[in-house]
């Protein structure tokens, strides 16, 4: 007789679960111990730093291993649902519908990628997962495919939904246009507009409806424009008392409650009086720039998204501060510039937060050869990356042959903030001084 085999594997988890484990990985650990878990990667991070200077020959070596003090991790003021920004796609899902609109659970390179609704994740607010739905609905009834992969053809791509806590909604729809000529793409648009202003999407009650035809995975508005389908060009939303308009693709923090709480610790270890000049690195709309503008005798900001310093001109003149200057381009062709015929006396200090790519070499070298920068600030979202080499360029020994100068700067106090929760992720902010 054959015996009955008996299972050991574990139980097979939902989708829905799946999905939650790889958006969300700390889901299901209580907020304190979500903390406990960043605060101890983040001094990891700082004892690689530490080891790394001491490999350049730089004493760095703190209590416990760690290039400079650590405080414990800042909690976000808003723990679930605190994203203004979700970024959609649209897939196969489970159940193999093509048109599902949700988040991935899978990778490329495994070729098991599932598209899962996101209705259970908890960091995406409601009003999110509302767009998200309706979308879903839209193109479920529409004859185009949606765009799985650009060679095979389809069209309805991902969504971008943003929020404020104004209580402004902007969707912004990616769509391939593959073949269609102008009037086709019209009557598309007028659809989705239609659809969303006295259609089953009105629910969603959106301030803006963008749609970009693109060709590419990510295109810039330089290179395939956001057309304005429905309502008003921006979104506004308010942060220390200040407003601040956000275009479609302006970099905003995506945690509001949180950048509140960081912005006014930069405040703080800034140093700033009255006479000090503050240079905002990756300025974005001007929100770090504009929240100090009060406390020092002048802001410059630096960014490379066109849109965004003119959302930041304007917050600063709707807002009634004078004493910024924005500046738009790539900050290694900018800060040079603006650093090599520097003279002015009154005492400089810088604001950098780069994207997950990190500051170019150039900037990192403008920076350490400007003698008036005694103090800087790093913000990364991904300390461990792209950011320690960053770290280390700054710390180094002078070295001519990367025309490196400058005295270096040493790391002096570190404080994480938590901006996302449910995540593995931190907001770092490092101190550094000369």
């Amino acid at each position: 007789r054959k015996k009955a085999r008996v299972s050991c594997s574990l139980p097979q988890l939902s989708w829905e679960e799946r999905l939650a484990n790889a958006v969300t990985p700390l889901w299901r650990l209580p907020y304190q111990e979500q903390l406990q878990v960043k605060y101890e990667s983040q001094r990891k991070i700082l004892q690689t730093l530490a080891s790394r200077l001491e490999e350049l020959g730089i004493d760095a070596q703190k209590p416990g291993g760690l290039c400079c003090p650590l405080q414990p991790v800042v909690p976000s003021p808003i723990i679930n649902g605190y994203r203004n920004k979700s970024t959609f796609s649209v897939n196969r899902g489970p159940d193999g519908n093509p048109k599902t609109v949700g988040l991935y659970v899978g990778t490329g390179r495994e070729r098991n990628i599932v598209c899962v609704k996101a209705n259970h994740v908890e960091n995406i607010p409601s009003k999110h997962k509302q767009v998200a739905q309706c979308y879903e609905e839209f193109i479920s009834r529409s004859p185009l495919d949606s765009c799985i992969l650009f060679h095979e053809g389809g069209h309805w791509r991902e969504l971008v939904v943003r929020t404020t806590s104004c209580g402004h909604t902007m969707a912004i729809i990616t769509f391939h246009p593959q073949q269609l000529g102008q009037e086709a793409l019209a009557a598309q648009k007028a659809l989705l507009k239609e659809f969303f202003t006295s259609g089953p999407g009105a629910v969603c009650a959106l301030t803006s409806l963008y749609f970009q035809e693109s060709t590419r995975t990510r295109c810039s508005h330089e290179e395939s424009p956001y057309q304005l389908l429905h309502g008003a060009p921006h979104i506004f939303e308010e942060l220390l008392g200040l407003k601040f308009r956000i275009s479609p693709d302006a970099f905003f923090q995506v945690n509001t409650a949180g950048a509140e709480v960081l912005y006014q610790a930069v405040g703080e270890l800034c140093q700033a009086t009255g006479d000090t000049v503050l240079l905002d690195i990756c300025c974005g709309t001007g929100t770090i720039g504009l929240s100090l503008a009060q406390r020092v005798s002048k802001v410059i900001g630096v960014e490379v998204v066109e849109k965004a310093i003119e959302d930041a001109e304007w917050n600063a003149a709707f807002n009634g501060i004078s004493n910024c200057e924005f500046h738009s381009g790539k900050a290694e062709a900018v800060l040079p510039q603006l650093l090599a015929s520097w003279e002015d006396a009154r005492p400089l200090v810088a604001v950098v937060n780069p994207s997950r790519a990190g500051l170019h070499y150039r900037v990192v070298r403008a920076i350490r050869n400007c003698s008036s920068i005694r103090r800087l600030l790093y913000i990364s979202c991904k300390p461990e990356g792209e950011a320690m080499r960053n770290f280390l360029e700054l710390c180094c020994l002078p070295d001519p042959r990367k025309k490196l100068a400058g005295e270096p700067f040493a790391p002096m106090l570190a404080i994480p903030f938590d901006m996302f929760p449910h995540t593995v992720h931190c907001e770092l902010m490092l101190l550094f001084t000369r």
